[in-house]
């Protein structure tokens, strides 16, 4: 089954939450234009999944783009890793970056700034453009790019919220926005189990219905723009969803205290307007 649209219709957040939820093996590739010197330029880049995880990501499909990032970066040549691929037994079923560590030839903390580079950094500039294309098609027995695998993987779930938080121009999403007036209330009436960080805890401890957007801000003490940023990437991921009206409450819910938060291992669902804005998106494709 193939997924296509466009960034407008279907945002690349809104979409990778999906993929995750259904925790989809296969390719998204997604087509962006440039314009240099006058001339339009088109770009693509393909993202692997393999049951909801992202687990590589490329801008070419010639199988070199880890090792030219390795290359790049000075510490592994292409001619040593072309060699270490051909002689290593272990390189018949593992990740490109997992053979090179056996060899002592990368370090984890290397790994780990590869797979930010090779995912999260690109998939961070995909969320500020407006004008991609995007084609998934699902492959059941997804064949692995074990060269362009680091061996690291990361749910498209927690890609999509750690790629957000990375984001600087909200251009492309704004309208995605909850409105300031609006209220935030929990989806499953549950405690998160992704991790999230310290204002993103702060907005959590308000969606309870009770109060707006507006006046998280003023009890936070952040401007109002970075609240709906962050209801946002909570609203994206399945955790929250927006009330356009404060409910009225009799008096005000305490916040839970953030050691119970730390404690709770439920895991987050997927919004119900979420849903309700996929099947519209793909009933307009049909």
């Amino acid at each position: 089954m193939a997924i296509t649209g466009n960034f407008a219709d279907f945002p690349l957040p809104e979409l990778l939450q999906f993929l995750a939820q259904g925790k989809k093996s296969g390719v998204l590739y997604i087509n962006v234009s440039s314009n240099t010197n006058d001339n339009k330029k088109e770009q693509v880049y393909y993202i692997w999944l393999h049951q909801g995880r992202v687990i590589a990501a490329a801008d070419r499909l010639d199988k070199q783009g880890l090792t030219l990032m390795i290359d790049e970066r000075g510490w592994i040549s292409e001619r040593v890793i072309s060699r270490v691929t051909q002689i290593s037994s272990n390189f018949i079923n593992k990740p490109l970056g997992l053979v090179l560590k056996s060899q002592g030839l990368l370090q984890p903390e290397q790994i780990k700034l590869l797979f930010h580079n090779q995912i999260l950094k690109p998939i961070c500039n995909l969320f500020q453009r407006q004008d991609g294309l995007f084609q998934f098609n699902q492959v059941e027995t997804l064949p692995l790019p074990l060269l362009e695998m680091t061996g690291l993987s990361m749910s498209a779930t927690e890609v999509t919220l750690t790629s957000l938080r990375l984001v600087r121009d909200w251009s492309a999403l704004a309208k995605k926005f909850p409105k300031p007036t609006s209220s935030l209330s929990s989806v499953s009436g549950k405690q998160p189990q992704i991790q999230l960080n310290a204002q993103e805890w702060q907005v959590w401890e308000f969606v309870n219905g009770n109060i707006s957007l507006k006046d998280i801000a003023c009890q936070i003490g952040i401007p109002i723009e970075t609240v709906q940023q962050i209801a946002y990437r909570l609203i994206v991921i399945g955790l929250i969803e927006e009330n356009s009206q404060v409910t009225p409450a009799a008096s005000f819910t305490s916040p839970v205290p953030e050691d119970e938060v730390l404690e709770s291992n439920m895991k987050p669902s997927i919004s119900k307007s979420f849903l309700t804005n996929f099947v519209g998106f793909m009933r307009n494709k049909a």
